[in-house]
């Protein structure tokens, strides 16, 4: 099994802001690959503090067979206490886990993949180190740095909504992160940082065809 989290603050309060773009690409990836996996519907687990949805991979030559998506059920610095919950009860190793969260450091509407880095101050991140005890896992980050550059007051600057003119951009990074996670899936996440983390690629806009075209035969997530 691999398993998908996507990090934010539980609540509609919290809905469109910066910090809540990991919640918001699963339900874009869920919406959008229901088909090709067979997701179940979003499913409350209060014991494992997460909204979860189940889906199966069908394709042979994937070594597992599942896909869990989970969005935490509580803030996004305790997010370490439902990932090692959902790592537990499932039995899952911290390689095939995946973290999808904003980030500072990346311009809006661009996207990086990383495993085995540091938290960079984000919070969720640190949370789950702590939790862990491990960098062993993959991320997917997703930039919200605004033009005007970093702002001094990371903290609340994070809870804020998107402006009307970010909008289309943003779109355009929460796409590029749910075409990531299809990529890592069936490829793998050496692959998928191949292809998402060039420029070139980014600033096209990247179709499933195009992506698919660079497949690589082998996937490097094991069961």
């Amino acid at each position: 099994m691999i398993v998908i989290i996507g990090l934010g603050n539980p609540g509609k309060k919290f809905k469109g802001t910066r910090h809540n773009l990991g919640r918001e690409v699963l339900d874009l990836f869920r919406r959008k690959y229901k088909e090709k996996y067979s997701f179940s519907d979003w499913k409350k687990e209060k014991k494992l503090q997460a909204e979860i949805a189940k889906g199966k991979i069908a394709k042979k030559k994937i070594s597992h067979k599942e896909v869990l998506l989970a969005k935490p059920l509580n803030f996004m610095n305790l997010s370490g206490e439902t990932v090692s919950l959902l790592l537990s009860f499932y039995k899952i190793p911290p390689q095939n886990l995946v973290v999808v969260h904003d980030d500072i450091d990346i311009p809006l509407g661009k996207i990086k993949i990383t495993k085995n880095r540091g938290a960079g101050g984000h919070k969720g991140i640190i949370s789950i180190f702590n939790k862990v005890k491990t960098k062993s896992f993959s991320r997917i980050r997703i930039g919200i740095l605004p033009q005007s550059l970093k702002p001094k007051k990371i903290e609340s600057f994070v809870l804020k909504k998107f402006k009307k003119e970010e909008e289309k951009k943003v779109k355009k990074g929460i796409e590029l992160a749910a075409n990531a996670i299809d990529l890592i899936i069936e490829k793998g996440v050496e692959k998928a940082m191949n292809i998402f983390n060039q420029s070139k690629n980014q600033d096209k806009k990247i179709r499933d065809k195009s992506i698919s075209n660079n497949y690589q035969k082998e996937p490097t997530i094991n069961k």
